[in-house]
């Protein structure tokens, strides 16, 4: 226990000294600093919000992101940079839960697979998108927007028309045929929205009745995984990265990361899917009628 807590404080110290020092060496002003300072909050609450119901972070960063003015291009790379700090300490933390306590529970037993399935077919959707330079078939606002809409009312007739079963453990040859449908299609939508796989497949595993907790868990760990693998065309290949935000952003979001898995295990799967639910329909009806 000793030993776990110092490692803790050891990492939250050299984080803090390295955040510090790259803020100390970033070429921006006092004056400039004070009007990115928000995106602190912002990443924060991004955080925790994907990470408690398995959606990415760009379901809270795009939205801002067009009322800022944005392109389309510094939308997606910034909302994709953010979410490589957020979502990744909202997996390990995730994987850290399984590996403790959840290895040998019969809900779980799935775990690794789903996420290998699904990360592995969400990477070859990616880059499907990027390797031949394919274009969304809308704007980012609109294509966003509706995606957000029929996502929301999906959950909803999820919630109040399909009755409670066990439990599901197993998964079936459908299931397998079903995930790598979901990472394909997801890695696609993310490569143009910055969401998709995350929601897609935390959606699915509630439908098929499995474990909350697990179908959370293995959304946020695809969807970093899945953000990590095209993080790479945003830095290399076409740099649109808003990287004053994500000095911000960035950090903070791991501390929502942190701390999202306590939220989750005190939320119910039917207050945690329609917390889900009137989120996206806000800002998918919001941004329909701009």
């Amino acid at each position: 226990m000793l030993s776990t807590r110092f490692s803790q404080q050891l990492f939250i110290f050299v984080f803090i000294t390295l955040w510090s020092l790259l803020l100390f060496l970033a070429p921006i002003t006092i004056v400039e600093m004070a009007d990115y300072v928000l995106f602190t909050l912002v990443g924060i609450l991004g955080a925790i919000f994907a990470n408690t119901t398995g959606a990415g972070g760009g379901v809270v960063f795009i939205p801002m992101f067009n009322q800022l003015q944005f392109t389309e291009a510094q939308s997606i790379a910034t909302s994709f940079a953010i979410q490589c700090f957020g979502m990744t300490a909202g997996a390990v933390t995730w994987w850290h839960h399984y590996k403790t306590q959840k290895t040998e529970l019969r809900l779980w037993q799935g775990f690794k697979r789903i996420i290998c399935i699904t990360g592995i077919a969400a990477i070859i959707g990616i880059w499907f998108i990027y390797g031949f330079e394919l274009s969304p078939p809308s704007s980012l606002h609109h294509s966003f927007s509706w995606f957000s809409l029929f996502l929301g009312l999906f959950i909803l007739v999820t919630v109040y028309f399909l009755k409670p079963q066990r439990e599901r453990s197993q998964l079936l040859v459908a299931d397998w045929l079903a995930l790598i449908l979901i990472g394909l299609l997801g890695g696609i939508l993310t490569a143009w929205l910055s969401v998709g796989v995350g929601e897609l497949l935390a959606i699915y595993l509630i439908i098929r009745r499995f474990d909350i907790n697990m179908a959370v868990a293995a959304a946020v760990i695809v969807s970093a995984i899945t953000v990590w693998s095209g993080i790479w065309q945003h830095l290399v290949v076409d740099f649109n990265i808003f990287w004053q935000v994500v000095l911000f952003a960035g950090p903070s979001a791991i501390l929502g990361g942190m701390v999202a898995k306590t939220i989750v295990s005190h939320l119910s799967a039917t207050r945690l899917k329609l917390f889900f639910a009137f989120w996206l329909l806000v800002i998918g009806l919001i941004g329909i009628q701009i």
